[in-house]
């Protein structure tokens, strides 16, 4: 194994024009019980305040009801919405019995005027009831890690057992907001559909205020409860750098948010990770060598903080049998954070080789295996 250090130096020259540590509010500055920022690109906390404390988090319940319903495929198929399923307390989308609906109208109809009807109707289309839903709810917050989170509800009206907090939902909204269709939705300061008996256009308008406040905002939910009180995800853009916020319990999170996504934004930027390229040496090709490159060009919002910690394993082959194709894939570099897988690139061939016509006796065709080797791994840290 050989140790590499060009990338770690390249690193290192990018993060002197970026060494000012960002100026995190204080905890009573934030009206928020529980706060959290996350960088979205790294999933590294930026800044936190009782963010592992367990509480109610309302309507922001309905980023996983939107995100499974979207991810269950089938968006703009026309069905009937269960007439007992709309029949729920609270913000509404205006779901009446034997309204035709899709799952994407649901979805619009959730995260922009909150409505629980969209999310009650929008469950029991997916999995056949509202506990089945749950099930599917407990399910993917397990895969995502979010180990103090457990559903009960699609819509976030209070019960028993439902609760999460505000770092596991900074973990849902990270992936949510990977889901191109949810990060336009719930983006948007309105949104015209249809829905209706027969489906009409309806214009849905956004109850997320900080999209019209804050500069850069793309989302991303509120939620309000009588036992949950004020609570709050966003996410926002600046410089090619994407932040996320949650609040819950902040009588003043519009404000609390400006200050915590200010103040994350003060030490981020956008840095090049230049990955490096290596040669193989081809056997039975009409060329002796191959380049091999990285298949896409990597950049990353960070801290100088978290730039420091960039370290890249390789994974690359010493030798390959002709022929090989222009991109095809000869390897890996694995990006790390902080010893934390963050991206793996594949590695691909930079050209053509054609197979040679045979012209090489035995001891020709030993040395190039002997000389080639087996799979190396180079590792860069």
């Amino acid at each position: 194994m050989k140790i590499v250090s060009v990338i770690a130096a390249a690193l290192a020259a990018l993060t002197v024009l970026n060494t000012a540590a960002s100026a995190l509010p204080r905890e009573e500055d934030i009206s928020a019980e529980c706060a959290v920022v996350m960088n979205a690109d790294t999933g590294t906390v930026l800044y936190e305040k009782n963010a592992r404390k367990q509480r109610a988090m309302a309507s922001t319940t309905k980023i996983m009801t939107a995100l499974l319903t979207l991810e269950a495929g089938d968006p703009d198929r026309l069905f009937a919405v269960d007439s007992t399923a709309i029949r729920v307390e609270g913000t509404s989308m205006g779901l009446k019995e034997g309204d035709i609906v899709t799952r994407r109208a649901l979805c619009c109809g959730m995260l922009l005027p909150s409505g629980n009807d969209a999310a009650n109707a929008a469950a029991v289309n997916v999995a056949g009831s509202i506990s089945a839903f749950a099930e599917l709810m407990n399910r993917r917050a397990a895969q995502l890690g979010m180990k103090d989170t457990h559903f009960v509800t699609p819509s976030g009206l209070d019960a028993d057992g439902h609760y999460t907090t505000a770092y596991d939902m900074a973990l849902l909204t990270r992936e949510a907001m990977k889901n191109e269709e949810f990060r336009r939705i719930c983006g948007s300061e309105y949104v015209v559909t249809e829905f209706g008996n027969p489906p009409g256009k309806r214009t849905l308008r956004n109850s997320n205020k900080l999209l019209g406040m804050y500069d850069g905002c793309i989302g991303v939910k509120t939620g309000f409860t009588d036992n949950a009180r004020r609570c709050l995800v966003s996410a926002a853009e600046r410089n090619g750098c994407t932040l996320i916020a949650v609040t819950l319990n902040a009588p003043d999170d519009w404000n609390d948010h400006r200050k915590l996504l200010d103040s994350g934004f003060e030490g981020m930027k956008r840095y090049d990770i230049q990955l490096e390229e290596f040669s193989a040496e081809v056997a039975g090709g009409t060329a002796d060598t191959v380049s091999i490159v990285p298949a896409e060009t990597l950049t990353v919002g960070m801290t100088a903080a978290e730039a420091k910690t960039i370290s890249v394993r390789y994974s690359v082959p010493g030798f390959v049998y002709a022929e090989v194709s222009e991109g095809e894939k000869l390897g890996t570099a694995d990006v790390y954070l902080d010893g934390r897988l963050l991206k793996r690139v594949a590695m691909t061939a930079a050209r053509d080789v054609q197979r040679a016509e045979p012209s090489h006796g035995l001891f020709d065709w030993l040395k190039n295996i002997l000389n080639g080797g087996f799979m190396t791994a180079f590792a860069k840290e």
